[in-house]
């Protein structure tokens, strides 16, 4: 969006459904991050963009790239509890599509969450709360390593993603949340990364780029050049516009 397009796109982690509502109210297309297990399929990560909302049945009008946009493109009705539950498991993440001359307006709207870093310092104690509220919700202890990585608190964000993967996530978390690479990457928990990695590898998240990134910034760390250009030159097979991937193999000669 930022790139091709006259319009603007900003992603935050830590919204909320009064946030949902405001943006809306204002005009500003949004699209949140979310879990959705349609009949016949196991959890998977999904993406709607939320058009409207009626507060008196408390649902939200959603646009589906699955289910479609309802009847007369009106949207799909979900209640405010069932999307909030779901979307708990990114962290609630949502992105903000604007015109540029509007962007004094979105950041007012947004208040804190305007701030990257203050918007993870929000989500993270969100999390915090909801972890206390329920010591046994792996979403919760992931979202607080996922916050805590974006603060760059990476020996903290180890020991939630350690809680949250013992108390069983979702087998395809790692296809869409890449948080626990980076924490145990910079704890220099490299044997970690690389099991993760293989289960990715094992369970179809052999299509998803940051796999190979992350097996190819350990290797590059732990000195095999030519095994972590390979993991790289896949990562960009997968993905040619993976700017990270190419800047990494660049600078190991490519």
């Amino acid at each position: 969006m930022n790139t091709q397009t006259d319009v603007r796109a900003l992603a935050r982690m830590g919204g909320d459904l009064d946030l949902l509502r405001t943006l809306v109210a204002n005009e500003f297309p949004v699209i949140i991050e979310r879990s959705f297990t349609p009949e016949g399929y196991d959890w998977t990560g999904h993406y709607q963009t939320i058009v409207g909302y009626d507060d008196t049945i408390r649902e939200f009008y959603v646009y589906d790239s699955f289910l479609g946009t309802g009847g007369n493109g009106a949207g799909i009705t979900e209640t405010y509890r069932a999307l909030d539950e779901n979307w708990k498991a990114f962290n609630r993440i949502f992105i903000v599509i604007y015109e540029p001359a509007r962007e004094d307006r979105l950041r007012q709207l947004l208040g804190d969450l305007a701030n990257p870093l203050d918007a993870a310092a929000h989500a993270f104690d969100v999390a915090q709360q909801e972890a206390r509220a329920n010591p046994q919700d792996a979403f919760a202890w992931f979202n607080m390593g996922t916050s805590l990585t974006e603060l760059g608190r990476y020996e903290e964000a180890t020991v939630a993603f350690d809680q949250a993967f013992n108390l069983g996530v979702p087998w395809r978390m790692l296809w869409y949340q890449f948080g626990p690479f980076e924490a145990y990457y910079e704890t220099e928990r490299y044997t970690d990364v690389l099991s993760y990695v293989e289960t990715n590898l094992g369970n179809g998240g052999e299509w998803v780029e940051e796999t190979y990134y992350w097996q190819g910034r350990v290797l590059a760390a732990q000195g095999r050049t030519s095994e972590a250009q390979s993991a790289f030159r896949t990562a960009l097979n997968r993905n040619r516009l993976f700017e990270d991937a190419r800047r990494t193999l660049d600078a190991l000669g490519g």
